[in-house]
This record gives structure tokens, sequence and C-alpha cells, in this order.
């Protein structure tokens, strides 16, 4: 087969509306570029429509909530948190600390990865008793606060 054959043969497959008696080698390559800049702008479309969707992702994101424990006295923004059980929900940057079901501190922090993965959940305190950062069991990523 020779091959301006070949390209009429694949011609049709690609498109069977052209008439296969009117196409000459040099329709053929400017139908092929049409193909490969049509899959082209429609794989930057794609890429475009996963990068819109990946940036929305964390908008619709639940709320992380944990469980921690103080065995001291600690102070969280200008509140003061006893000993003892409390419930740790951090929204985006914003951080509350409840006793039940009442508010007991609210701070703004944000998000840092370490390098090492945390062995369990702790809250790192400062010298007077400050909250700094909160780490959490088996995650490289630690909520520090801003205060």
């Amino acid at each position: 087969m020779s091959s301006r054959a070949r390209v009429l043969v694949r011609l049709m497959r690609v498109n069977s509306l052209l008439p296969v008696t009117a196409c000459s080698a040099a329709d053929s390559i400017l139908i092929e570029r049409k193909l490969t800049r049509m899959k082209t702008n429609s794989f930057v479309r794609g890429m475009a429509l996963l990068a819109a969707l990946a940036l929305a992702v964390p908008a619709f994101a639940k709320p992380f909530t944990k469980t921690i424990t103080f065995s001291q006295t600690a102070k969280l923004g200008k509140s003061e948190l006893k000993s003892g059980e409390y419930r740790l929900e951090i929204d985006g940057n914003k951080a509350t600390v409840q006793k039940g079901k009442q508010v007991v501190a609210e701070s703004e922090g944000r998000w840092e990865d370490r390098s090492a993965k945390s062995a369990y959940d702790s809250v790192l305190l400062g010298e007077n008793g400050q909250v700094k950062e909160v780490r959490f069991a088996g995650q490289t990523r630690v909520f520090v606060f801003s205060e």
C-alpha cells in the first residue's frame, strides 16, 4: 500500500465525512494539526477545571476536631485553661476550645508541616504557660497559634 493510500485510509477513520479523492497529503497534515490543537485545548481546559476544583475543595472541608488534655494550667489567647480535658476544633485558621458545650477560648493560627511525624497527640507550651502549638499523632502537620 502506498503512503498516500495509508494517509487516506487514516483520514477516513478520523473523519469519514471528507471525500477521499479530494484530499491531498497537505490537507491531511492540516487536519492532523487541527486535531492535535483540539486535543491540546481539551487537555488544557481539563487541567484548568481540575485546578479550580482542587482550590475549591478546602472551602468545603469540615473542621478538624480533637480531644486534648492539659496536665497543668495553660493560656490560650486571653483565656486561662485549667488542667483537664477539652475539645479542640480547628476550622481553617481559627481554633476553638470547648469544655463540654461551652466555648472557653478562641485563637487564630496556621498549619505548618514538620519533617517528622508526631508519635502522639501533644500540646507545646511556652515558658509562661502560653499554648504555642498542637501536634497530632501520626501527622507531620502541626497547628501553630499566632499569640
